[in-house]
């Protein structure tokens, strides 16, 4: 038989860090490239104890059905959790749980824009928000940043010419916090002034904040959604607990979780039962406030190996130098294609996400991805001598 599928997609394409699984398989290989948390966080004894606890406790409704919107106590102790952690308040009602944070860019990019229509992203962004973008067949421009994140400046010029020409965005997407791929931090002012934007345009605001707690330098700095409750927050339990639970949430008006709801029904009809249990669990008995450090100092050395080695090996090249996350970004000179780059990087057995990736269209080409979150420390000082190599070459 000789299947005829839809043209929905069309627009979609394989990730670039999926399609690199089949090389950092290789024995030897040092990776820079997936996202993954390392497992040394996985408060697995806890996991194991709560586990236990939830079957002993709530079996017969851990193993059921939920609810669409997600387990209400887990909604009341995020509620009492993002009080305490980014100083935001909000009601369970404003609490809508997910499959992770990638279901949820799915669903605000379906429930905002129509095929055609067009957002604002940062250039580069998270590659899942591409995909979620290109699945629902939604356009895009982007706005160039500097080493304080997103230039509002450019994007308020970009918003004029855009309502000038009747395509006025239906979002704007942020990761103003150790930004997923560059790492920068969007200062106060800054966030102010794209809250301000967003007001007078009437554009709502998507911030993305997975990397939130993840601070190794520096102060921290009032998320978006604590400055305007008009903001629509993402959070995730992926990088605070562990990613295999796909446990995520949005917190947003009852107007946007109710839509939620409605699109949520016919993806999955329900989250997991059982990981929200886990969850629930592991906010109520305050475990995430011992396990977030132990996860910060891990991370924080590993930045700093990364930092030092890229400074004792690495020229003709710069890069950021994040206060926390998970990546910092490397930017080559123009001439070097990072995309053809990396056949010379896996064969001296190194691997990095080219920057390519991460721009929905119009990419750089000479730019880079690197996580130094996940390698053994002596892997991340031999992997950079490697990569140093291959850029001396190029």
């Amino acid at each position: 038989m000789k299947y005829q599928f839809s043209e929905n997609l069309k627009y979609m394409k394989s990730s670039a860090i999926r399609n690199l699984l089949k090389y950092i398989q290789q024995p030897g290989m040092i990776s820079f490239g997936g996202g993954m948390p390392n497992p040394e966080t996985f408060p697995i004894e806890k996991i194991m104890e709560i586990t236990s606890d939830v079957l002993s406790n709530y079996g017969k409704n851990a193993l059921q059905y939920g609810t669409t919107d997600g387990l209400k106590p887990l909604r009341e102790e995020i509620v009492k959790f993002i009080l305490k952690d980014e100083n935001i308040k909000c009601n369970p009602e404003n609490v809508f749980i997910t499959t992770g944070s990638q279901q949820a860019l799915y669903a605000l990019s379906k429930i905002f824009a129509n095929p055609g229509e067009k957002v604002i992203l940062e250039a580069p962004t998270y590659v899942g928000m591409i995909s979620s973008l290109n699945a629902n067949a939604v356009d895009s421009e982007s706005i160039e940043m500097d080493e304080n994140g997103m230039i509002v400046e450019k994007l308020e010029d970009k918003i004029k010419s855009m309502v000038d020409n009747n395509r006025k965005p239906k979002f704007i997407y942020t990761i103003p916090t150790f930004q997923n791929p560059a790492g920068y931090t969007m200062p106060l002012d800054r966030r102010k002034h794209l809250i301000e934007i967003s007001k007078k345009y009437e554009i709502p605001i998507i911030e993305d904040n997975p990397y939130g707690d993840l601070r190794y330098s520096g102060s921290k700095v009032p998320t978006l959604k604590s400055l305007d409750d008009d903001v629509i927050y993402l959070g995730t339990f992926s990088k605070v607990m562990a990613p295999g639970l796909r446990t995520g949430y949005v917190i947003a008006s009852e107007e946007v979780t109710a839509k939620m709801n409605l699109l949520k029904q016919a993806l999955d009809l329900a989250g997991d039962s059982f990981s929200q249990y886990i969850a629930y669990e592991y906010l109520k008995n305050g475990i995430i406030y011992d396990q977030v450090p132990k996860t910060v100092e891990l991370y924080k050395r590993k930045r700093n190996v990364m930092l030092e080695a890229l400074d004792e090996n690495v020229e003709n090249a710069e890069w950021s130098k994040p206060d926390g996350g998970m990546f910092l970004w490397l930017r080559l000179k123009k001439n070097v294609d990072t995309e053809k780059l990396l056949e010379k990087a896996i064969e001296k057995k190194v691997a990095y996400v080219p920057g390519s990736a991460f721009y929905h269209k119009n990419p750089e080409l000479n730019t880079m991805r690197l996580n130094f979150t996940y390698a053994e420390d002596d892997d991340i000082r031999e992997g950079i001598k490697r990569l140093s190599m291959v850029i001396s070459e190029a």
